[in-house]
C-alpha cells in the first residue's frame, strides 16, 4: 500500500463519520417534525376547539406542555449541534392554579402561540433543511463505499450486472471519484443547513425584544428592591450592634477598668464589678451569636436546607409536620433566602395564626425549588398588611422566585413559595419528620 493510500484512506473515514453524523441529524429533525410536530399542531388544534364541551379544558394543557418538552428538546439540540443558544422564555407558572387558570396563564404567554407557529412551520422547513444536510453526505457514502463493491461484482460477472468493459470501469473510477467529493463537501455544508434550521427555530422559539424588555425592567426593580432591603439590613444589624453587643461591651470594659482602681481599696466592690462584667459578657455573646444567626445561620452552612428547616421546626413552640426532597443543596444565597422566607412564614404561624398544628413542605423538581408552609389557624393572612411578607416576596424576587398566598377567614392558611435553582452534591435526604 502506497503512501498516499495510507493518508487518503483515514481522511475518508474521518469525512465519512462527519457525514453520516450530519445524515444523522438530519433525519432526526425530519423525523421529529413528522412524528412530533405535526400530530401535536393537530392535537392542539383540536383540543382548542374542544374548550366549550369541557374537554379542551383538561387536554389543552397537557398538549402545550408536550410541545414545550419537543421545544425544550430542540433548543438544546440547536446549542450542542450548532452552537446557537436558544433561551426558555416561558412565564413561570402561578402556584395553586385551577383547570381555568392554567389556560388563563398558557394563553397569556406569548410564547405558547409562537411555539404553536414554529410547530406548524416545522414541518416542511425541517424536512428540506434535513434533507439538504444529509443528502450529500448520503450520496457520497453510498458512492464511495458501494460502488468498489458493485464493480467487484461485475468484474466477476456475479448476479444481474454486465461485465465491465472500459467504459463502465471509468463510470466506477468517475462515480467513486464524484462522490468522494460529495462525501468531502458535505462534512462543511451539511453542518451548515443544520446551523440554518436551528437560526429558524431560535427565531420563533427564542424570549421577543418585548419579553427581554419586560424582563430587563423586571430585574431592575427586583435589583432595586434588593439594594433596599439589603441597605434596611444593614441599618439592622447596626442598630443592633450599637444598641446591643457595643453598648455592653463598652459597659463591661468600664466595670473591668472600675475594678482595676478598686482592687486595693475596696477588693469586694472590685470583685462584685468582675462579677457584673463576667455577665455582661455572657450577655454579649449571646447577642453577637444571635446577630450571626440573623445574618447566616452556621446550622444552615452546615447541614443545608434540610437541617436548617428541620432544627428551625423544631424549636418552635408547636408541632410542625416537615416534609422534605432535596436530592442536594442549592447556592448558598438561594439556601440563605429559602431558609428565611421559611423561617419568617413560620414565625407568623406563631405570632398571629392561633394555630394548633403547622406543616412545612419543601421539594425539588423542574430546577424549581417549592416550599409550601400551612397552619390550621384562624386564617385571614394578607401580604399587603404585614412588612414581614412582603419582605420575603422582595427577597424571593431578588431570584426571580414567586410567592403566593391562600388565607380565607377562618383558615386555613397555605402559603407557597418557588425558586428557580438547581441543586448540586446529591445526597440522600430523608422524606420525612414529625416536629
Amino acid at each position: 500500500m502506497s503512501d498516499r493510500e495510507l493518508v487518503i484512506g483515514p481522511r475518508l473515514g474521518v469525512y465519512g463519520r462527519r457525514a453520516f453524523t450530519n445524515l444523522v441529524r438530519g433525519v432526526v429533525q425530519i423525523v421529529v417534525a413528522y412524528v412530533a410536530n405535526l400530530p401535536l399542531f393537530i392535537l392542539a388544534v383540536l383540543s382548542i376547539a374542544f374548550i366549550p364541551l369541557g374537554v379542551g379544558v383538561v387536554l389543552t394543557p397537557v398538549v402545550i406542555q408536550a410541545i414545550r418538552g419537543v421545544a425544550n428538546q430542540q433548543r438544546v439540540w440547536a446549542a450542542e449541534w450548532s452552537g446557537v443558544e436558544i433561551a426558555v422564555p416561558y412565564r413561570p407558572e402561578p402556584p395553586g392554579l385551577g383547570p381555568f387558570g392554567r389556560l388563563k396563564w398558557l394563553f397569556s404567554d406569548p410564547a405558547t402561540w409562537r411555539d404553536l407557529l414554529w410547530t406548524l412551520l416545522n414541518v416542511p422547513i425541517a424536512l428540506v433543511l434535513g434533507i439538504l444536510a444529509g443528502l450529500l453526505g448520503l450520496y457520497g457514502l453510498e458512492g464511495v463505499f458501494v460502488a468498489p463493491w458493485l464493480a467487484q461484482i461485475t468484474a466477476y460477472g456475479w448476479g444481474p450486472f454486465w461485465p465491465l468493459d472500459d467504459y463502465g470501469v471509468f463510470g466506477i473510477v468517475a462515480t467513486v471519484f464524484l462522490a468522494a467529493v460529495m462525501l468531502v463537501v458535505s462534512v462543511p455544508v451539511g453542518p451548515m443547513f443544520l446551523k440554518a434550521h436551528a437560526l429558524f427555530c431560535q427565531s420563533l422559539l427564542a424570549p421577543t425584544r418585548a419579553a427581554l424588555t419586560e424582563r430587563v425592567q423586571r430585574l431592575t426593580e427586583t435589583r432595586l428592591e434588593t439594594v433596599d432591603a439589603s441597605a434596611a439590613e444593614l441599618r439592622r444589624i447596626e442598630r443592633d450592634l450599637h444598641d446591643g453587643a457595643q453598648a455592653r461591651l463598652v459597659a463591661l470594659s468600664m466595670n473591668i477598668g472600675l475594678a482595676e482602681e478598686m482592687m486595693k481599696h475596696d477588693p469586694e466592690t472590685a470583685q462584685q464589678l468582675l462579677a457584673e462584667a463576667r455577665a455582661a459578657s455572657g450577655t454579649a455573646l449571646t447577642e453577637l451569636r444571635d446577630l450571626v444567626r440573623g445574618i447566616h445561620p452556621p446550622v444552615l452552612a452546615e447541614r443545608g436546607l434540610d437541617g436548617a428547616v428541620r432544627a428551625l421546626a423544631l424549636g418552635l413552640p408547636l408541632p410542625v409536620d416537615v416534609h422534605t426532597d432535596l436530592p442536594g443543596r442549592a447556592d448558598a444565597p438561594v439556601e440563605s433566602a429559602a431558609y428565611f422566607a421559611v423561617a419568617e412564614m413560620l414565625a407568623n404561624v406563631v405570632k398571629h395564626s392561633g394555630a394548633r398544628r403547622a406543616w412545612l413542605q419543601i421539594e425539588h423538581s423542574d430546577d424549581r425549588l417549592l416550599m409550601i408552609v400551612g397552619d390550621d389557624g384562624t386564617g385571614g393572612a394578607d401580604p399587603a398588611q404585614g412588612s414581614g411578607m412582603r419582605g420575603i416576596e422582595r427577597r424571593l424576587a431578588a431570584f426571580d422566585g414567586t410567592m403566593a398566598v391562600t388565607s380565607p377567614p377562618g383558615g386555613p392558611t397555605v402559603v407557597t413559595m418557588e425558586l428557580p435553582c438547581a441543586l448540586s452534591s446529591p445526597k440522600i435526604s430523608p422524606s420525612s419528620e414529625t416536629g
